[in-house]
C-alpha cells in the first residue's frame, strides 16, 4: 500500500473491519495495531477513533482482551481475534467483494 490515506467518510466506516483483518495473524497492542493500520492506508489514527472501535469489536464479541507485562515499562493490554471475530472478516469480506463487484471494480484496473 501506498503512503496516500482514504478518505475519512471510507476511514470511518471500514475501520472495524480493517482491525479485525490486522489481527487476523495474532495479537497486537494498541500502539501496534495502529501501526499496522497505518501500513494498510488509514493515516495516524487518533485513540479517539481506535479505541472505541476496539470497544464495540470487543463488547459484539469479536475481539478480546489481555494485559501482558511489557519489558520496559508497565503492563500493555493486547487484543486478539475470536472465533466469531473471524466469522464476521470473512463475512464483512464478503460483503466488499460484492460491493466491488456491483461498483464495477476490477482488481489491477483504473476506469
Amino acid at each position: 500500500m501506498d503512503s496516500a490515506t482514504y478518505p475519512p467518510a471510507l476511514i470511518r466506516a471500514t475501520l472495524p473491519t480493517a482491525v479485525l483483518a490486522s489481527l487476523e495473524k495474532g495479537k497486537l497492542h494498541g500502539y501496534g495495531l495502529a501501526g499496522r493500520l497505518e501500513e494498510l492506508g488509514y493515516g495516524r489514527l487518533r485513540g479517539g477513533s481506535l479505541y472505541p472501535a476496539l470497544s464495540k469489536l470487543e463488547e459484539a464479541g469479536y475481539v478480546t482482551t489481555s494485559w501482558t507485562q511489557g519489558e520496559s515499562g508497565p503492563a500493555k493490554r493486547e487484543y486478539s481475534l475470536t472465533p466469531q471475530g473471524r466469522q464476521q472478516l470473512a463475512a464483512e469480506r464478503q460483503n466488499l467483494a460484492r460491493l466491488s463487484a456491483a461498483l464495477g471494480v476490477e482488481e489491477g484496473k483504473q476506469g
